[in-house]
């Protein structure tokens, strides 16, 4: 379990030298994804979504009395075939929207019976895992995880990219935040789907423009429709709007997995988030990175977690991205979490590193902009962990320059299998 050497490159890289995993898609490749499509005209967000917007930003999120936000009854929707679900006490086992039962990647009996001896045996192989976590500012980040064991390529993920113009939520008089970073302000959408083929993977946590944010997607989609999305059900209708929609979209509830193209020791596990409005409404999406069945990295932009969620399911990531400045509104009203929460947090996932996202750091104007505060400091965040979890290391990640993780994870055992 144990980790070695933690290191960040001084260069800004957003590309990788080796091809990229190649999806399976269904219809007919030629010439699709890889000719320039002209940029469509910037959208706000549908009008359907307005109400939830405002409730968003004003932070009208809540639990269920119990640590954990309430999770409506609602089944999954697929709209992939690049991505399988498997069966486990974790994994729905559903397959898309439409698909025949072959189209979905699950395991035979022979290698359930495999994995089964591989657990009772409980293996105690080492397997080094290279992790290049690039902070773009506000919530987007650029993954990049090298298996070094049977993975010829990195996989490349692209999380809540935010790329194209300001975050207003469409509403610039309400809120309207300008990153500050200048390496990071000049990227663009071409900057995220460079080198080809492209990235592998892009992930969205939640339904509102900070997260799935309209002017980004509207470029990104355009370009590369076939690019897989693993997404919140609540995103649904915001990429249904999108001029030209991205055609292999998986909907995840908490609870829920996906394997990440053909490669079925690795999945994202979705956990949940935050209920933006009413407490009947579905929670956003956390996110689990799993490889071989081990947490490797925990993502929540807002670090809202569903306590009992987590301990039931014994969950545990070596690394966790998390906010640690707490982001206030008037009457102490909490939009965004940190300081001892995201110390529980490290605590519940049994986390080696904590990479703190100041997702509140931004040049900001508006009416929001105004009644919005915040509350403790990476350094008093830092002080806090030390003395509760004095082993866990804070790693701060500096906007546009890779953080680079050497880990060291071991197959899992019986009692750390999911």
């Amino acid at each position: 379990m144990g980790c070695g050497a933690v290191r960040a490159d001084r260069a800004f890289v957003l590309q990788r030298d080796c091809p990229s995993l190649q999806p399976k898609v269904a219809h007919d490749e030629k010439g699709q994804g890889n000719e320039h499509v002209a940029d469509p005209q910037p959208l706000s967000p549908p009008p359907s979504t307005q109400l939830s917007i405002i409730a968003g930003i004003l932070g009208l999120h809540c639990d269920d009395g119990h640590g954990r936000p309430p999770t409506a009854a609602l089944q999954p929707h697929y709209t992939s075939r690049c991505f399988s679900s498997l069966p486990s006490p974790l994994h729905s086992g559903l397959e898309p929207a439409g698909s025949s039962s072959s189209s979905s990647s699950s395991p035979s009996s022979s290698e359930q019976s495999t994995a089964a001896t591989r657990i009772n045996k409980r293996e105690t192989t080492r397997e080094k895992v290279t992790l290049k976590l690039t902070y773009l500012e506000i919530n987007s980040w650029v993954w990049e995880v090298q298996q070094q064991q049977g993975q010829a390529a990195p996989l490349r993920i692209l999380v809540d990219p935010l790329v194209v113009g300001n975050l207003d939520f469409g509403a610039p008089w309400l809120f309207d935040g300008a990153k500050k970073n200048p390496r990071v302000k000049a990227l663009g959408v071409d900057d995220l789907l460079a080198p080809e083929p492209g990235p592998d993977l892009l992930l969205i946590t939640q339904s509102l423009d900070d997260h799935c944010h309209v002017r980004t997607l509207t470029q990104l989609s355009a370009r590369a429709p076939d690019l897989p999305v693993v997404t919140t059900p609540n995103a649904q209708p915001v990429l249904d709007s999108l001029p030209t929609p991205f055609r292999r979209v998986t909907y995840l509830e908490p609870g829920q997995s996906a394997a990440v193209g053909d490669h079925h020791q690795i999945r994202v596990l979705a956990t949940a988030g935050p209920v933006l409005g009413p407490p009947w409404q579905r929670p956003e999406n956390g996110y689990i990175l799993l490889m071989d069945g081990h947490g490797v990295l925990y993502y929540e932009p807002h670090c809202v977690y569903g306590r009992s969620f987590l301990e039931e399911k014994r969950l545990r990531a070596e690394v966790v991205i998390t906010p640690v400045v707490k982001q206030l509104l008037p009457a102490n009203f909490t939009l965004v979490s940190g300081q001892e929460d995201a110390v529980d947090l490290a605590r519940l996932l049994r986390a080696r590193y904590v990479v703190p996202m100041s997702n509140g750091d931004v040049d900001a104007g508006g009416i929001m902009a105004a009644l919005l505060s915040k509350q403790g400091t990476t350094q008093s965040f830092q002080a806090m962990l030390s003395e509760a979890l004095p082993q866990v290391q804070v790693l701060e990640p500096t906007p546009g320059v890779p953080l680079q993780l050497e880990l060291d994870i071991t197959s899992p055992t019986e009692a750390d299998t999911i």
